[in-house]
């Protein structure tokens, strides 16, 4: 059993949840989110915002929160083999509340198909909050470019 090392990044502005399903092994060793460098979260975020992409872990934190964004994943523990999604097994789902309750988040994004499988699985009962599921920015979804990502996921900012 892994347990989620990574503390969910928001502050009392934030008002756009992104949850991923959990963190690779890459993202767990650098103790940040989409720390993999074939992962495109951070190119495709930067797009859809008009922003250079950051590079550093307190530029990611500042770009997140300075677009009143939150994130974190739909799975607080699991068995899971290296980083393969299809492997996970014994789910315990994150507690959303500490979010919820502590900012102005009222839209939730999924980032792909295994995030929305345990969302809606463990939590969007719970919480009575429909997510929108976005295609993953993982490099293991290859039939999605950069640009057609980047355009799936404009829904993330603000109106």
């Amino acid at each position: 059993m892994i347990v989620h090392p990574i503390p969910a990044l928001f502050d009392e502005k934030s008002k756009v949840l992104i949850l991923g399903s959990f963190p690779s092994v890459k993202s767990r060793e650098a103790m940040f989110f989409y720390g993999h460098p074939q992962n495109r979260f951070w190119k495709v975020v930067a797009m859809v915002f008009g922003e250079p992409v950051p590079e550093t872990i307190p530029k990611k934190k500042d770009f997140i929160l300075r677009n009143h964004l939150a994130l974190w994943d739909t799975i607080h523990s699991c068995d899971i083999e290296g980083s393969s999604d299809s492997s996970i097994k014994n789910v315990i789902p994150n507690d959303l509340h500490v979010i919820l309750d502590n900012s102005k988040v009222s839209r939730i994004f999924v980032n792909g198909k295994t995030s929305e499988k345990y969302y809606r699985k463990y939590i969007e009962n719970e919480i009575g909050v429909k997510a929108v599921c976005l295609p993953s920015t993982s490099p293991a979804n290859a039939a999605w470019s950069l640009e057609k990502l980047a355009e799936a996921w404009k829904q993330i900012r603000e109106w």
